[in-house]
């Protein structure tokens, strides 16, 4: 990829902002991250990504996206523990508003999702790009604000204090917001003289409590349990393994329930839809840390992609942009989505950048938005407009979910479609579409639920 610019500066050292700062050294010739918290030198948590404590899942696509980035970097990360579903369904435990997924056999097209925690997947990934010689991170650095020509028309670089020192100026070809859901952009662009974006807002009031378990990997078939909120129920339960012989025990609620952060109670408040088996694994583990609560109160969609003036030099990415109900796990895959959607913007030069990088993004942030409030509104105890549009969607959901139940290549195909492997239209080609009909029929006027027995191939 050709060189555009002499200098571009990255806002924020999670996840986004690692994958675009890893873009971006493609076309220029100097790349700076800037990160307020302080660094850890191994796999570590830290105070800026309170979610790291909980549930990760690293999708089909986000995988193949970051290894194309980063090659070798799946295989590190599994060298270092991590899990990975392949192609043995069986491996998954999975139920969705209800319904359990049929998870017996072999993917017809396989498919891998990895397990890293989240402190090793981001290790790992700011290891391999501190090894770029043209990249440089440094951390405790408190942004201050953006700097631009007299008019406003273009970001020339972003003032910064970094621990101890005198605050600078950093000079800029791009400056590139990737602080997350308290991103500054909004404001800076009032400064500037620019209008804020419209704001799409999807109140979900999650809570959700994590605890970090020693469990041997051999105690529990299934390396991924998760069990969603369904109708009259607006809770769930989580257990994922990681590397080390750990499992991360997750609960959560929905529309202000508040699951308690004593692991006992925890395992109490989902006793009426986790499997006893799963439990009383959770129950006999040994605790590895202290229960940490995190909530989210609503998804939050800031349309940079509607606004028709932008200034030059600046560009937002990664939660910034657009953050999803955690529950369904697509932050990270999306902001690869994103990082490669700007590797494809940046052949086209820095002319108009923002601009054309808003509206192509605007794709896959729309069919994650599209998959995480439907889902959300399935449930009655969510607030929100059900237009015509949502109540034929969830409709067609729940036709799809109860076929999966049984039907091992639409239980397949959603996870395609979960895993950003295949857009959402697969589910409506012929094939599928009959294989859904043949399913309800024979069901019947039956209704699914999370407890009843998964139909499993012989395990070893």
């Amino acid at each position: 990829m050709r060189t555009i610019g002499d200098h571009a500066v990255v806002l924020g050292a999670s996840m986004g902002g690692l994958l675009a700062a890893r873009v971006l050294a493609d076309s220029y010739r100097r790349v700076t991250v800037v990160e307020r918290d302080s660094l850890p030198d191994s796999p570590d948590n830290r105070r800026g990504v309170p979610q790291g404590r909980h549930v990760h899942a690293l999708q089909p696509k986000g995988a193949q996206i970051i290894d194309g980035l980063f090659p070798g970097i799946l295989a590190d990360l599994i060298a270092a523990g991590a899990p990975v579903i392949g192609d043995d369904q069986s491996q998954m435990h999975f139920s969705a508003g209800g319904h359990l997924l049929r998870g017996d056999g072999v993917l017809e097209r396989p498919l891998s999702m990895y397990l890293p925690s989240r402190p090793l997947l981001e290790w790992h990934t700011r290891e391999r790009l501190r090894a770029l010689s043209t990249v440089d991170i440094i951390d405790r650095c408190t942004v201050v604000g953006p700097r631009g020509t007299d008019d406003g028309s273009r970001v020339t670089g972003i003032e910064v204090q970094e621990h101890g020192s005198p605050s600078r100026v950093i000079d800029a070809d791009l400056v590139v917001d990737a602080m997350g859901r308290g991103a500054r952009t909004p404001a800076w662009l009032e400064q500037l003289g620019y209008p804020r974006p419209a704001e799409d807002k999807a109140q979900v009031d999650v809570t959700y409590v994590s605890v970090l378990l020693r469990i041997p990997q051999d105690a529990l078939w299934e390396k991924l349990v998760l069990i969603g909120p369904r109708p009259g129920t607006p809770k769930g339960f989580a257990l994922f393994s990681c590397e080390n012989d750990t499992r991360v025990f997750s609960i959560a609620g929905m529309a202000g329930v508040r699951p308690p952060a004593d692991r006992a109670e925890m395992i109490d408040f989902v006793s009426d839809i986790a499997p006893a088996r799963m439990l009383s694994v959770v129950r006999e583990a040994d605790q590895l840390g202290e229960v940490v609560t995190h909530r989210f109160p609503a998804g939050q969609w800031r349309r940079y992609d509607k606004l028709r003036r932008f200034p030059a030099g600046l560009i937002v990415v990664g939660d910034a942009i657009c953050s999803f109900n955690p529950l369904y796990g697509q932050g990270m895959t999306v902001a690869a989505l994103q990082a490669r959607t700007l590797a494809d913007c940046l052949r086209g030069g820095d002319r108009d950048l923002a601009r054309r990088f808003f509206r192509a993004t605007a794709k896959p942030v729309g069919i994650a938005w599209d998959f995480a409030t439907r889902a959300d509104l399935a449930l009655p105890e969510i607030a929100g407009p059900r237009t015509t549009a949502v109540r034929i969607s969830v409709a067609l959901s729940e036709y799809y979910l109860r076929a999966a139940e049984t039907d091992r290549r639409v239980s397949e195909q959603l996870f395609r479609i979960s895993g950003f492997m295949d857009p959402p239209s697969k589910l409506f080609g012929p094939r599928m579409l009959l294989r859904a009909i043949a399913a309800n029929r024979r069901r019947g006027d039956t209704t699914g639920h999370a407890e009843h027995p998964m139909p499993v191939q012989a395990r070893p």
